[in-house]
């Protein structure tokens, strides 16, 4: 599967998953708006971390064709870390709804 096929792939998910996020804390639900609020900004920070991704893999891509192996390595490591936000911020999504979804 090619990167932009994996791109676009990755953006579904996060996409479904922020609907998904969305329709179980409707307004039926005892959500407080605090908690909206919350859930909003985490579905917010899940679409930044998949940009930083994006981004990262651009230049991994760049500094592979230049054959620059310092730079490789920073950027390796660089998207270890926004992949390790991402599950964290993901967690926080899932964690964030069950709380709102409680009677």
């Amino acid at each position: 599967m090619s990167s932009l096929k994996q791109i676009a792939v990755g953006m579904g998910f996060v996409a479904a998953l922020a609907t998904s996020a969305a329709a179980q804390v409707a307004p039926g639900n005892n959500a407080t708006p605090a908690e909206k609020r919350e859930i909003r900004r985490d579905v917010r920070e899940i679409r930044q971390d998949r940009l930083e991704i994006m981004q990262d893999r651009r230049e991994l891509r760049r500094d592979v064709r230049q054959d620059d192996k310092g730079d490789i390595r920073g950027d390796r490591r660089e998207l270890k870390q926004d992949h390790r936000e991402l599950r964290q911020d993901r967690r926080e999504l899932r964690r964030d709804v069950r709380q709102a979804k409680k009677p």
